[in-house]
Formats: C-alpha cells, sequence, structure tokens
C-alpha cells in the first residue's frame, strides 16, 4: 500500500493521481528501463480498466468527474490505503467515499430453528441497524418474502421511509415510523456509533422529510411489546401483538415475534400457510 498523507489546500485530482503513481514500484524487471519513478500512465490505465487518454486527461485536469464505480477501480490500481481513498474522492467528488457496510452478524443454527418452531408466529432477527437478517415462514407468509429481498432492501427503516407499498400496508403508518426511529436510536446507542448506523442515517436524511421530521425529535423507545396493524394483500386487515428479545448469543442481534391478537387473526395466519387464500375471507371477518 502506498503511504498516504492529507493534501494540502491546493492539491487537485490531477496531482494527487502523479503523485500516488509515481509512487508505485514497477516491479524489479522494468525498473532499470526507466528514467522516471513509479508506473507509467498506461499501466495504471490497465489496472483500472480505463483508456489510456481520458487517464491522461485525468492526470491534467481535462476529464469530467470520474463515477464511484471508477474511483473505486482507481483505488485499487493504485494501492490507495483507507485515507487515499478518502481523499481521491474528497478531490473528485468533493464528498467521502461511501461506507463499505460491514457483513452482518451471523445467524446461528439453534436460533433458526427457534423461529422455525414458532409455527403460527412470524419472527424475524435483525441487526442494531434493523437489517432483517433471519425469518421464519409465518414471517414470509405474513410481513414479507424476504428471501426474494437483498440485504439493503430488508432493511427495516429503508422499507418504512422509501418504500410506498410498505407505506400504504401500515394504517397506523406515522406511528409505527415514529416507534421505529426511536428504536434504532436506542439500538445505535447500545451498540456504539457505527460507520452502518451513521451511513443509513445520512442516506435517510437526504432522501426522506419524513425520516428527517421524527429524527429532529430525537425520541428514544425500547421496542419492548406492543401492537401492529397491517393490511395484508390476500389476508386483508390483520392485528398482531409483538414482543421482542435479545439474543445473548449474539451480541447486538434482536428478536421480534408476533402473535396473533384475536381468534379470527390466527385463523387468517393458519389459512395463509396452509395455502387456502378462499377461506380468508371468511377468517377475518371472524366467521
Amino acid at each position: 500500500m502506498t503511504t498516504n498523507t492529507l493534501p494540502e489546500a491546493s492539491l487537485t485530482l490531477g496531482d494527487f493521481l502523479r503523485d500516488r503513481r509515481e509512487r508505485l514500484s514497477p516491479g524489479p524487471g522494468a525498473r532499470s528501463r526507466r528514467r522516471t519513478p513509479g508506473l507509467r500512465r498506461e499501466e495504471v490505465a490497465t489496472r483500472a480498466g480505463v483508456s489510456v487518454t481520458w487517464y491522461t486527461w485525468l492526470e491534467q485536469g481535462r476529464g469530467g468527474p470520474p463515477s464511484e464505480e471508477v474511483l473505486e477501480r482507481l483505488a485499487r490500481a493504485l494501492e490507495l490505503d483507507a485515507a487515499g481513498r478518502e481523499v481521491l474522492f474528497l478531490l473528485a467528488q468533493q464528498r467521502p467515499p461511501p461506507v463499505t457496510p460491514a457483513p452482518p452478524p451471523p445467524v446461528a443454527p439453534s436460533l433458526q430453528r427457534v423461529l422455525d418452531a414458532l409455527t403460527a408466529s412470524p419472527a424475524f432477527v435483525k441487526t442494531p441497524t434493523w437489517d432483517i437478517v433471519a425469518w421464519n415462514a409465518a414471517a414470509v407468509a405474513v410481513l414479507s418474502d424476504y428471501s426474494a429481498l437483498s440485504l439493503r432492501e430488508r432493511n427495516v427503516l429503508r422499507r418504512l421511509f422509501s418504500d410506498p407499498d410498505t407505506h400504504k400496508a401500515l394504517p397506523d403508518w406515522e406511528a409505527d415510523a415514529r416507534f421505529a426511529v426511536a428504536s434504532f436510536r436506542v439500538d445505535v446507542l447500545r451498540a456504539g456509533e457505527t460507520h452502518a448506523a451513521a451511513a443509513l442515517a445520512a442516506e435517510l436524511l437526504e432522501t426522506s422529510a419524513d425520516f428527517r421530521r421524527l429524527w429532529a425529535e430525537k425520541n428514544l423507545h425500547h421496542p419492548g411489546v406492543g401492537r401492529k396493524r397491517l393490511h395484508h394483500p390476500i389476508a386483508g386487515a390483520l392485528t398482531l401483538e409483538y414482543s421482542t428479545f435479545s439474543v445473548d448469543s449474539a451480541e447486538g442481534l434482536g428478536m421480534f415475534v408476533y402473535t396473533p391478537a384475536t381468534p379470527a387473526d390466527a385463523r387468517a395466519i393458519d389459512l395463509l400457510l396452509a395455502g387456502r387464500p378462499g377461506g380468508l375471507a371468511n377468517s377475518v371477518n371472524g366467521a
């Protein structure tokens, strides 16, 4: 890795690229045949998968702002460490690089078996940043088919504030969203401030006026227990009671378990799990 220092105020992207290129060793065979230190422009361009002409323009200050993907390739080609990568993004796009999310903590097979044993109760396990990382069949039937979603799409806060279908499915969306934001604050404080939490909050503050409004309230709330109403596309109106539990075997993980609030809700969930949608109308109506 090249040694990186903070840039001077007058440093340009071209200056930085040229300086880092000249710090790299071309290899023992090529060193004796060179009059200048470091790699040639064409060698960096080949490493980064860009044209020599375009890379030359970047060093000369003639090229347009590189995309995030190209900057990542340039960072690898120039063997930049974390500080150098940050400087590269700051010079090229006037912003820090995106935070690379850490992989979610593993869910033990024994914990998955606990979820699967809750056959009639939708349940899932989430991280402190509210990424859903494990779930059971009842959660798929009642809440969402998490197996068809990416980890990013399984984030509860993103779904609440970015997905119109989620908004429409929650009659008490305002209360649900306020609860989630206040609980997220507690979870982050408990786990310690992380880059992932900061990046998620920054993203939602930029993209959602509702999140900005609720975040500004600075409420704190422990998930605990409560009641949730939702409109299922097949079963119609459902009311669930939830309880939350910390997972002692994996720091930061929490489990949500939903149970039907009435016998009619229980029958509706049973019919969903049995794949018998024809009987749902009567079940939800209490018949």
